[in-house]
């Protein structure tokens, strides 16, 4: 039976060795993989991968990139998700198709106010703040809307830097669904920070726009995998009702 969403978030822990004898099933991770993709992306433009790795010969290319950690070296499987940023074009073209086979066959004049929003979001809003020249076209965005800002609400995260924040804050959202649902079948990770970025993407033979969000370990935990008690600071300290 599959936990709750309450109780997998409280069994998931950073699982640092896993147990050498007990094996995971490679279908049941694709279906985690699965509820990662569903998890709230900025402006549906969904910009990420996900590298199931379960060849042991890449795995044991990664534990040299993951630094040796034990996490890595155990994981009987791993995860790695991949922003995306430069799928920009492609994304939003695949949910302007996807809103115009929605909208039924009708004429552009037919299209009502709010169908025709959605549809110029896609073709002038998403360009206008993904398209970049030397990252000049977003500084000079970003100085515009910070002088409208003087006198009104406006979006001001136009820049490359912030836009590479935005994909990486959807990755991170569906490396938590994934996470979370291999705690709710009793399955365990280990997201890894420390690891070689560089040497990931070459293994992965990934083209140079993309970036690693997150290399996670997969496994069954062994007896000694959690190296100690859950330790948060007080709630009352990061808990702030306005």
């Amino acid at each position: 039976m599959e936990k709750t969403v309450t109780k997998a978030i409280q069994y998931r822990r950073s699982v640092r060795i896993f147990d050498p004898k007990k094996e995971i099933d490679p279908e049941k991770v694709r279906m985690c993989i699965q509820n990662a993709v569903l998890a709230p992306t900025s402006s549906n433009l969904q910009l990420w991968e996900f590298y199931h790795v379960t060849r042991p010969e890449i795995l044991e290319k990664l534990v040299r990139a993951c630094l040796g950690q034990n996490a890595a070296k155990t994981a009987k499987q791993i995860v790695v998700i991949v922003a995306r940023r430069d799928l920009w074009k492609k994304r939003a073209r695949a949910n302007t198709e996807f809103l115009k086979k929605s909208m039924g066959d009708k004429k552009p004049s037919e299209y009502s106010r709010r169908e025709k929003f959605a549809l110029g979001y896609y073709s002038k809003v998403i360009p206008a703040v993904y398209t970049e020249f030397l990252g000049i076209v977003g500084w000079m965005q970003f100085l515009l809307f910070s002088i409208i800002g003087l006198f009104r609400p406006v979006y001001r995260q136009v820049r490359r830097s912030d836009m590479r924040i935005v994909a990486h804050k959807s990755a991170g959202l569906a490396a938590q669904n994934f996470m979370l649902s291999m705690a709710s079948i009793g399955y365990d990770t280990c997201p890894m920070e420390g690891s070689d970025t560089v040497r990931i993407k070459k293994i992965l033979g990934l083209p140079s726009g993309a970036e690693i969000n997150m290399t996670i370990g997969c496994g069954i935990r062994d007896e000694k995998g959690i190296y100690g008690p859950r330790f948060r600071v007080p709630f009352e300290e990061v808990y702030k009702k306005v």
